[in-house]
């Protein structure tokens, strides 16, 4: 079982431009190759990643088309990401991109789904479970709620995808802190500073909440948007528990928020994660000051004041 990680997360912006899908993986693949030869063991893509893909879509394809075109264009790019992983050693999680499929009364829409496609040629995926309320109200397409939560074996590590918008919800991680999670990965793409603060903010609490390594990975900008008027803010960071024998502040590597005007993307290369020595603390075998995901809140009983209401 691996004591150290070394991680690539992708912020990139949604602003640049392609000619094609070909040389959208073209750049991906660099991107492949330089990680392999830094010893990068995981590169993340941030949530909605493939929305660059839009650049090279035909001029005729309505928005109300977008996620179909996307899960399209989605079902060729898997295969060749997949081959990218196996060639070069590298474990990737694609962003997410939308995946056809119906709930349980039938109707049809699309998962936002991240994919996690490992270097023997297997892969694991984990759908994002709450919605904005662009995506419920079907911008581009009908999205549907996830409905599981995976627990992938990933260098015998146990690992979690939470995909942007339930990275905020406590009722999520409650249920997480009880599942020994060894790291938990967070794709993210936020409209404005405050989506990206809610997130990043949130993930370092629940790094704190579970004793675990929390990686966030923030998309930049809004694609086909005037630069101008773009306020879409991303960013990157690796955050541990708050604990003297791990980390005083809590954060192992930060990528500040970024907009897109800040032009290319930008790569926060985060070596050495010390996924090992939290699952010590957690598990009793380093100085830990406290765990508070374990705490049990059931007992605590709410009361109103015998006080007059003003």
């Amino acid at each position: 079982m691996l004591q150290h990680v070394t991680v690539d997360l992708c912020a990139v912006n949604l602003q640049t431009r392609y000619e094609s899908l070909s040389h959208w993986l073209a750049d991906l693949e660099r991107r492949m190759a330089g990680a392999a030869e830094r010893g990068v063991q995981l590169v993340v893509l941030p949530e909605f990643c493939c929305a660059q893909w839009l650049s090279f879509a035909p001029a005729s394809l309505s928005p109300e088309l977008h996620l179909a075109w996307l899960a399209d264009t989605g079902v060729i790019a898997l295969e060749t990401m997949k081959k990218f992983a196996m060639a070069y050693g590298v474990s990737l999680i694609a962003g997410t991109i939308p995946f056809a499929s119906k709930d349980r009364t039938g109707k049809a829409g699309y998962l936002n789904r991240a994919w996690l496609l490992y270097p023997d040629g297997t892969s694991d995926f984990q759908d994002k479970l709450s919605l904005t309320p662009l995506e419920a109200e079907g911008a581009g397409g009908v999205t549907l709620h996830g409905l599981d939560f995976k627990v992938m074996n990933w260098h015998g590590l146990r690992l979690g995808i939470v995909i942007c918008l339930d990275a905020e919800y406590t009722a999520l991680w409650s249920r997480l802190g009880e599942l020994d999670l060894d790291i938990v990965v967070v794709p993210a793409k936020t409209d404005m500073v405050t989506g990206y603060n809610r997130v990043f903010c949130c993930a370092k609490a629940r790094a704190i909440e579970l004793q675990t390594v929390v990686c966030v990975v923030g998309a930049v900008g809004a694609p086909m948007t005037n630069i101008a008027e773009d306020t879409g803010v991303g960013g990157a960071a690796v955050f541990l528990p708050c604990d003297v024998s791990v980390s005083l502040d809590g954060t192992h590597a930060l990528l500040p928020p970024r907009t897109a005007a800040g032009g290319a993307d930008a790569v926060l290369n985060a070596a050495a994660v010390p996924v090992g020595l939290c699952r010590a603390l957690r598990h009793g075998g380093a100085e830990a000051e406290l765990r508070p995901a374990l705490w049990d809140a059931d007992h605590v009983r709410v009361r109103e004041s015998d006080r007059p209401a003003a």
